[in-house]
């Protein structure tokens, strides 16, 4: 089964040097129906302005995936962690029983990333940081693993069972991929517009995936996506 989100149905806010677009419950937005789909609890589209940013801040209890769509990102945290990321590259933490954190754009252009905040399988975890530079022809007209479980072969592992998937597919380019028994997909049109079997996504809008076991993705023009993978609610 396949649901369709259309962006103008998500929440929003713009704060001035920050505008998001929030997927589900998340700051003032607030829809007790739509808390979380299975272990994904927040995922926000968020343009940053420049020289501006999230100012050192905690969390707990929460593991957080940064995907760079355009810009740069400039992480520090209460590890001792310092680096900045550019377009297509992946930033992680796992926060444990608690770590301080700011994100910045110390550049003169917008940055734009995906905030994915996913539920740990129990509390208090051993906190985890970690980052990867993922190339452009490593996603290009293919599926690239970017974040699994540290029981799978990605190059950023969390403690989660999912699968974070990215590519940027040319025009009229197509791709299958094959959902395992009793798994369930959330995805996201970053850029472009795809057709997922029959159903048409442009840029900002998501698609809820149940009890469905293939999926193809046929890209209408130039298209950036990226999809999530985790067990049935």
């Amino acid at each position: 089964m396949l649901r369709k989100i259309q962006k103008e149905n998500m929440g929003t806010s713009n704060l001035g040097w920050l505008e998001s677009r929030f997927h589900f419950s998340f700051a003032q937005y607030f829809n007790p129906s739509n808390m979380n789909f299975g272990v994904l609890r927040v995922l926000n589209d968020d343009i940053i302005h420049p020289n501006s940013g999230f100012d050192t801040h905690p969390h707990d209890n929460m593991e957080i995936i940064s995907y760079v769509v355009k810009g740069s990102i400039t992480h520090k945290d209460s590890m001792g962690n310092q680096e900045t990321l550019n377009r297509g590259e992946v930033q992680y933490l796992s926060a444990g029983d608690g770590i301080f954190h700011s994100e910045h754009n110390l550049h003169e252009e917008d940055l734009r990333l995906l905030q994915i905040w996913i539920l740990p399988p129990r509390k208090n975890l051993e906190k985890l940081y970690g980052s990867y530079r993922y190339k452009k022809e490593q996603r290009t007209n293919k599926l690239l693993n970017i974040v699994s479980s540290d029981k799978q072969n990605s190059k950023v592992n969390i403690y989660q069972d999912v699968n974070i998937f990215v590519s940027e597919l040319d025009k009229s380019k197509v791709i299958d991929y094959k959902i395992k028994k009793n798994r369930q997909i959330y995805f996201v049109q970053i850029e472009g517009s795809c057709q997922i079997n029959d159903v048409i996504l442009n840029e900002g809008d998501a698609l809820e995936i149940t009890k469905d076991d293939n999926l193809s993705i046929s890209a209408l023009e130039d298209s950036h996506f990226l999809f999530i993978e985790m067990k049935e609610e």
